[in-house]
């Protein structure tokens, strides 16, 4: 009731009666509370604090989490490649001739490391789901470190093929395991970043990689009767063992067991997590079997696998990279070195060539998963840096002229090199729950797209080097495939967040609904 002034009288006796929009908003929250509880009395307390508590613990924590798990195990990455593609290097070295290796016989000793790869893949990553990560990773990490000595000690092709399939074997648990590892510490966001960080390991392989191979095979040809090549083997072998024994005791396990975090640390990783995927990630929620069975159900995955294969199949090139400077070594030096000298540093003055050709890669895929990370876009980065390789693919097999040849050898890793760790991350984003499923795509994607090293390999005879014309020309074409198999994939994540949206209104009217054979929560969407 108004007075004469037309003020309203309020009986502050009177209670106010909040409007009902109001009551089922403050039930609805009440009930969140005490489900936070319920999960976890932590996470009630992190709801509770502002954004800008959030960011700022948030921050220290995942730089405390980067420092002690990003330096180790880019460094067991860096291993593990140099341990495989030592083989490139040992060629130059003598290898072929030592053994008598003829024809195609490089390139079975190449292919032959990833059918021992292929087999332990998917075993190896449902097994690291049920073993602590730091045990697990850093003995396999050891005894792959003794298989890589013991090929200096190999005497003929047969020996050699032999134990490069122990290598794979032994090999095969490390980068499926690594990116799972990650993808339990890190959200979608930050995930993509990690793994460009994770591969600079590879590029560190190859940037240093080859310098120490002309070190070593320049400086101890000969020591103690053994060929430098194989001194190459040893000493890789002997540095690997020693990190995979110092790997046991630094590297992190799941943020659930991880001793040297605090609870509320502990907790505060998980919640974070929960956050991102709108759900725990809890390492024995879900049996091996039906985190397997739902993986092999969710159609996406043979798109996945596809798109990594033939993405793998674009940086096949790497393996015959030493050979393909061999032209402008061969061809320009001459011009501009005396005999002496050229005799003595085309070894050197090509691995200096290879090691910036791979740090430019590395700083794009830095560069690139970085804005891709930032964006939440996967689909047309990897469209944009395959047309990139493409373009260096192209140039490479019809040019040749030295100056273009050298551009396009540029061009080729920037491109395929980053299309490659998005694709992982993307993999790894969305297969997210449960961990058991997640860990699966992991492996099986990884697993049957290195079949692409398989045949790949045989795509560059030696017959046609340096140039690799009909390599080449395959692999400009699949930058073209992969860039479509991107785009295809984003309409697909486009219909299923559409799915995600219509599940969603059907549990808020009373209805259940399902995704992909696995109730999704609220509020989750794929990226693409």
């Amino acid at each position: 009731m108004a007075d004469k002034h037309g003020i309203t009288d309020i009986n502050p006796a009177r209670p106010i009666v909040p409007e009902k929009a109001d009551l089922v908003q403050m039930e609805d929250l009440d009930q969140k509370v005490k489900q936070l509880k319920k999960e976890n009395p932590y996470y009630a307390d992190f709801a509770s604090r502002g954004p800008e508590w959030k960011a700022s613990f948030e921050k220290k924590f995942v730089r405390r989490i980067d420092l002690r798990l990003m330096p180790l195990l880019i460094l067991m990455y860096l291993n593990n490649f140099l341990d495989r593609a030592s083989l490139a290097q040992a060629r130059l070295g003598g290898l072929e001739e030592d053994l008598g290796m003829s024809g195609t016989d490089f390139n079975l000793a190449v292919s032959m490391l990833f059918v021992g790869y292929l087999t332990m893949q998917l075993p190896s990553n449902l097994l690291i789901t049920r073993i602590r990560p730091s045990l697990y990773l850093g003995c396999v990490m050891s005894v792959w470190g003794v298989v890589c000595a013991a090929i200096g000690g190999v005497q003929s092709l047969t020996g050699l093929v032999v134990v490069r399939v122990f290598l794979g074997v032994t090999e095969a648990p490390f980068f499926p395991g690594a990116v799972f590892l990650l993808s339990s510490w890190y959200t979608r966001s930050e995930l993509s970043s990690r793994i460009a960080w994770l591969y600079s390991g590879v590029a560190l392989a190859k940037m240093f990689g080859g310098l120490m191979g002309a070190g070593i095979l320049g400086n101890m040809d000969g020591d103690l009767g053994l060929a430098g090549w194989r001194w190459l083997f040893i000493i890789n072998g002997i540095i690997t063992i020693f990190f995979g024994v110092l790997s046991i005791f630094v590297l992190p396990n799941f943020p659930t067991t991880t001793k040297w975090l605090s609870d509320e640390q502990r907790a505060f990783a998980q919640w974070r997590l929960r956050l991102d995927a709108e759900e725990d990630d809890e390492s024995e929620a879900t049996s091996l079997w039906v985190g397997l069975k739902l993986c092999l159900t969710d159609y996406r995955l043979y798109i996945f696998i596809l798109l990594q294969h033939l993405s793998i199949l674009t940086m096949t090139f790497q393996y015959f990279f030493p050979q393909s400077c061999k032209l402008w070594t061969t061809t320009t030096l001459p011009h501009c070195c005396s005999r002496l000298v050229l005799f003595r540093q085309i070894p050197v003055i090509r691995n200096l060539e290879l090691t910036i050709i791979w740090f430019v890669a590395w700083c794009a895929a830095v560069l690139a998963t970085w804005t891709a990370g930032r964006t939440g876009d996967r689909s047309i980065h990897i469209m944009s840096m395959l047309l990139v390789s493409a373009v260096g693919n192209a140039i490479v097999t019809g040019s040749t002229n030295l100056g273009a040849r050298m551009f396009g050898m540029y061009l080729m890793p920037i491109g395929a090199v980053p299309a490659f760790q998005i694709i992982v991350a993307w993999i790894a984003n969305s297969f997210i729950r449960p961990m058991v499923k997640r860990s699966s795509a992991i492996a099986i994607c990884n697993m049957l797209g290195n079949c692409a090293s398989i045949w790949g390999s045989y795509i560059y005879p030696a017959s046609t080097a340096p140039q690799y014309t009909m390599g080449g020309s395959i692999n400009a074409s699949m930058c073209l495939v992969v860039a479509l198999l991107a785009f295809t994939l984003r309409l697909v994540h486009q219909r299923e967040n559409k799915k995600l949206e219509r599940a969603e209104q059907a549990t808020a009217e009373g209805k259940e609904d399902s995704v992909s054979g696995w109730q999704m929560k609220t509020g989750f969407r794929y990226v693409y």
